[in-house]
């Protein structure tokens, strides 16, 4: 049994096929089934159902995954332990961002750490908001880019970076364009366009869509925040969107408040503790970036970075 086989399991096992796991850790499809397969030979258990179209765990493969994650966390340790002591920063750095976010601070974080730290690797990995703060926990990301509805998870660590209100937007001549705001039920009889569940931005409208009693008709769904904004110029729906990402469309859209939303979209870097010598240095950079530029270098402080995704 290697370390390498118990990492391959717990991608498989996250990323719901063999595929996807393979992209993850840079291995091919191929080398990875058969070291899945190695695995269960020496464990003498099937651990993969691969009769599915989606990759699940048997029972066995489940038992295992708890134990490979603690090994893989422990080995993890040991090297950060020992570099510690040796006052060396090094080895690789999985940051997981929100799918389609562009966040500029975050760039020029990683930009300026790798060239402090030329011998650190850094894998970038895009994802839902959900799935990445399920991967900080696994421990398989290091750091991620998340939108939350509200609060951060109580549970990692984390630096607040954006924090904004919900708004609608509507292109000019829409019934709706005019008014100072609209309310979650004015939404009712007209389509709308939203980013896609398991976003933060998505979390606080389902909620407080559910809190109003309103069912609204999402006609549309994107990724990327400004694709959102693109169809409803085109008359395809209403756009719910941050604050801010609305603002950078005005003069195309018209942005309303959005009344009912009493929870707000927040990106914020989460991680979990304790930290390795090169994620502490890592989040050195992020908060010099994120701080405001007439602000204190501090936690939780704001920076316009495109929306809370």
């Amino acid at each position: 049994m290697e370390l390498r086989q118990l990492e391959y399991l717990v991608a498989v096992a996250e990323e719901g096929g063999f595929t996807r796991a393979a992209a993850r850790v840079h291995v091919s499809q191929p080398g990875i089934s058969a070291q899945i397969k190695q695995l269960e030979r020496d464990l003498g258990a099937v651990l993969v159902d691969r009769s599915a179209r989606t990759v699940r765990l048997t029972a066995a493969g489940e038992a295992a995954l708890v134990h490979a994650r603690a090994a893989l966390a422990a080995a993890e340790a040991v090297r950060r332990s020992v570099d510690e002591v040796n006052g060396l920063v090094r080895g690789r750095l999985v940051v997981g961002m929100v799918t389609a976010c562009t966040v500029t601070p975050l760039f020029d974080a990683l930009s300026a750490f790798h060239r402090a730290h030329p011998g650190v690797g850094i894998t970038l990995a895009e994802d839902g908001s959900d799935r990445l703060v399920e991967r900080v926990r696994g421990g398989t990301a290091d750091l991620a880019l998340v939108g939350t509805p509200g609060a951060p998870p109580r549970d990692l660590a984390s630096m607040t970076v954006v924090s904004e209100r919900l708004v609608a937007a509507v292109p000019p001549g829409h019934p709706l364009a005019g008014r100072p705001h609209v309310g979650l039920g004015d939404l009712g009889g007209h389509p709308v366009v939203c980013l896609p569940e398991g976003t933060g931005i998505r979390a606080v409208f389902d909620r407080a869509c559910a809190a109003a009693g309103v069912r609204p008709d999402i006609a549309l769904q994107a990724a990327a925040p400004g694709a959102v904004a693109d169809l409803a110029l085109r008359g395809l729906g209403v756009a719910v969107l941050s604050e801010s990402t609305a603002a950078a469309h005005r003069g195309r859209l018209e942005v309303l408040p959005l009344d009912g939303v009493g929870t707000p979209a927040v990106l914020a870097l989460v991680w979990s503790t304790p930290v390795s010598a090169a994620l502490r240095e890592l989040l050195v950079h992020c908060r010099r970036s994120f701080a405001p530029p007439d602000g204190p270098d501090r936690p939780g402080g704001g920076h316009p970075a495109g929306g809370a995704g």
